[in-house]
């Protein structure tokens, strides 16, 4: 069952995001107007060391009032491309510049209400480059045990389902391990 778009308004738009009022048919003919939110994409990035540890920031979201495990991550400037956007996010955010990234996996984190989409990348290694600019974005930034990280998330120490979606895939990869249901 397909639903469709009739038409779509701006309510409020910033530089970050828009909140739109979609007008949508749905398949049994009746109409209902649906909010959406309209966001830049966002670049996730992370390195892995040769003691398969995660470089992971500790820092509290104000909007759910909540502490967590997350990888660096920012939105895309316009034009930027966007591996570079990842690359910058981690070096701004951790101090750390990573080696090539290679890509891990896109996702929509909440697409019965936006259009984001998150695109997440890790390296092999990196080289620390200095105290990172942006230290006001986690209390912390430290060197975790991927073999720690099915744990953390079963915790709920990584409560961005987009981040333990990665760190879970990346604990497989570079462990070779089944991650548990």
């Amino acid at each position: 069952m397909q639903w469709t778009k009739l038409n779509e308004r701006t309510v409020y738009a910033n530089r970050w995001f828009s909140v739109n009022l979609a007008d949508v048919e749905l398949p049994d003919g009746r109409y209902l107007d649906h909010f959406l939110i309209r966001l830049r994409p966002v670049a996730v990035a992370t390195v892995v060391n040769e003691a398969n540890e995660v470089l992971l920031l500790w820092r509290h979201r104000f909007i759910t009032d909540s502490w967590g495990w997350e990888l660096a991550a920012g939105v895309v400037e316009d034009g930027e491309d966007i591996v570079a956007a990842a690359a910058r996010e981690l070096e701004e955010e951790t101090g750390w510049r990573p080696g090539p990234l290679r890509h891990l996996m896109s996702v929509e984190p909440s697409n019965g209400l936006t259009d984001a989409r998150h695109h997440i990348y890790w390296a092999d290694g990196g080289e620390y480059v200095g105290h990172p600019v942006d230290d006001f974005e986690s209390d912390r930034r430290e060197w975790v045990p991927l073999k720690l990280v099915p744990d953390m998330v079963a915790r709920g120490e990584v409560p961005a389902a987009n981040m333990a979606a990665a760190l879970l895939l990346l604990h497989h990869l570079r462990l070779g391990q089944d991650v548990p249901p």
